[in-house]
């Protein structure tokens, strides 16, 4: 299955040249600094458009957080020339549905579409990053602040294990860092904050020379950039954007937390700082994770959901960032078991894979399910869209397929063991137990309780309010 798949990936538009996979990009840097990424895909009659903006929430700054997620709900709110809801109605009507998402680095606009409508997506794109103030005011921005706000309750405050990502979070970095807020921010800035310093945020962040733009499908390529240019080419240049270059924080010593919550089970998780996206370590502690918990066969689901029966779920992976990452180990305790009970087991198993490389034949087996989700991917037009303007944005170079799977081709059953041992050192985590309320007798032993009390507030707003 796995030839058969691969023969299928190297298929016209992506080409086989001495076993390596190429996909075929035209890139151009418009005057007023866009980048555009070009590429050609006849398989299926359609196109897709993705813009990144190279903001997330680590531009902002302490005090005001939650500025980039906002931006993206407001960017489908409608721009100079484009009415209110109508960015949704003109997507459907040519087979498309427009999304976007936001993380530490930077907020992406995607969608897919009929190959006849790369005008209207490039219209729609260029108007809302050239004219959209001209259509904010301070009551559209209310609005979709309420709409945040209740996400952060629905996703956060009021949902089981929501506020665990926040407290890990604030507990890995110090305040100075970029990356010590959730994206979504905090309540009481989003609520503090005027509608000019959101104007000022969109100013500074949301212009041509700090986005890349791909457009990739059934498109005659001239055509696409001409396309590009000629939506954009009046969008003015914003001021440069400086360079963000934090210090990678370092876990000094174990810190073990608690959090009493509305759960019917105990949830242990563990957190360690790991090396940036695409750096040396990434691709060794990606296949980690897949060792530990990629499927019904892997290390830590057959010790503790399978031969134990002690834990119901378990998950671990690294989660890639620009300046850095993170590498998370989670597991959900069965009725009558302790978090205490996964812990041991966790660290049992870390050991075995620093003290034994794994087996060759679990290496093939990561190694195949790998390649088949990369393949995957480039079987879709949105998909490899997406990818592109990530490899641009982390590597500089969109057609980095090729030397991206190469990362995972060259490890070895030892780079895993040396991974494990370098980068998940029981003693530099943080861990947090999520318990029922009124049983902290399930979490970790020594472990200080977090006040579930006002956390929807920035910690600064807490330290006031406690003092």
């Amino acid at each position: 299955p796995l030839l058969f798949l691969t023969a299928l990936a190297f298929a016209s538009p992506v080409a086989a040249q001495q076993g390596a996979i190429k996909v075929n990009t035209q890139t151009i840097r418009l005057d007023n600094g866009l980048t555009v990424i070009v590429h050609r895909d006849t398989t299926t009659p359609t196109i897709a458009s993705n813009i990144w903006y190279h903001v997330g929430s680590a531009r902002e700054t302490p005090g005001r957080t939650g500025f980039a997620h906002l931006f993206e709900h407001i960017m489908f709110e409608g721009s100079k020339n484009v009415p209110e809801g109508k960015i949704d109605e003109w997507f459907e009507a040519v087979g498309g549905s427009p999304n976007g998402s936001t993380t530490h680095d930077r907020t992406n606009y995607m969608q897919s579409f009929s190959s006849n409508a790369l005008d209207l997506a490039l219209f729609i794109e260029s108007d809302r990053m050239g004219n959209l103030l001209a259509a904010m005011s301070p009551a559209s921005v209310d609005g979709q602040r309420d709409v945040v706000k209740n996400e952060r309750r629905q996703s956060y405050d009021n949902r089981p294990y929501g506020l665990a990502d926040q407290i890990l979070t604030e507990a890995i970095y110090p305040a100075s860092h970029p990356y010590s807020w959730t994206v979504i921010g905090y309540m009481d800035h989003l609520s503090s904050a005027t509608y000019d310093d959101v104007s000022n945020f969109f100013r500074r962040y949301y212009a041509p020379n700090n986005a890349s733009l791909v457009i990739a499908g059934d498109l005659d390529t001239a055509q696409a950039r001409q396309a590009a240019q000629k939506w954009f080419v009046d969008v003015p240049r914003g001021e440069a954007v400086a360079a963000v270059t934090p210090v990678t924080p370092v876990i000094g010593e174990a810190q073990r937390l608690m959090l009493e919550d509305r759960v019917q089970l105990p949830r242990l998780y563990m957190r360690w700082i790991t090396p940036g996206a695409y750096t040396d370590g990434d691709a060794a502690l990606i296949t980690l994770g897949r060792l530990m918990s990629g499927g019904k066969n892997s290390r830590l689901y057959k010790r503790l959901v399978y031969d134990l029966q002690i834990a119901g779920d378990v998950s671990a992976g690294q989660s890639g960032s620009k300046h850095n990452s993170e590498f998370q180990i989670t597991a959900t305790a069965q009725p009558g078991h302790t978090l205490e009970e996964l812990d041991r087991v966790i660290r049992e198993e870390v050991q075995k894979i620093v003290d034994e490389p794994p087996t060759a034949e679990e290496m093939q087996r990561i190694l195949n399910q790998y390649e088949v989700g990369f393949l995957d991917q480039l079987e879709s037009v949105a998909g490899k869209a997406d990818q592109m303007n990530e490899y641009f944005y982390y590597t500089g170079n969109p057609d980095f397929f090729n030397q991206d799977l190469a990362r995972f081709r060259k490890l070895t059953p030892a780079d895993l063991s040396a991974a494990a041992k370098r980068w998940l050192d029981m003693s530099h985590r943080v861990t947090l137990s999520v318990v029922p309320t009124g049983k902290q007798q399930l979490g970790l032993p020594g472990s200080k309780l977090v006040p579930n009390v006002d956390l929807q507030l920035s910690p600064a707003a807490r330290g006031k309010s406690a003092s």
